[in-house]
């Protein structure tokens, strides 16, 4: 079977160093956007390439976490998105996509990892 795709939304280098080294030591394959158009590109171009979204909220560029997750959740309506960030975890009750998660920052590799296993394994139950 095929590792898990996912698509990680970051724009801070440091950061996506050690979202996409964990997520691979895992056993995820990432696929990296730096922020939120390139993300929405990369969903519009082939939405079924993706198990999940993992975004940061706030990003460059004016296209949001947000945004992207909607977008996301337009594609394939039963997309796992989780958001991940620092400051906004008050606004994930008004503007996050339904059954999705938040993970606030600072998070170990190993909370991220169970998170989106979390995810990936509901979605999969909810398939017909």
């Amino acid at each position: 079977m095929a590792a898990p795709t996912l698509l990680v939304v970051e724009d801070e280098d440091l950061l996506q160093d050690v979202l996409v080294i964990g997520l691979a030591d895992s056993g995820f394959e990432v696929a990296l956007a730096k922020n939120g158009r390139q993300a929405i590109s990369m969903l519009e171009n082939d939405p079924s390439a993706f198990n999940a979204v993992v975004t940061d909220v706030r990003l460059p560029g004016g296209t949001d976490g947000w945004a992207v997750a909607r977008r996301a959740r337009e594609l394939v309506s039963d997309m796992p998105i989780l958001y991940i960030t620092g400051d906004n975890e008050h606004s994930w009750s008004l503007n996050g996509v339904p059954e999705s998660v938040m993970l606030p920052k600072p998070f170990a590799v190993s909370q991220l990892h169970m998170a989106v296993s979390t995810l990936i394994a509901s979605s999969s139950l909810r398939r017909p």
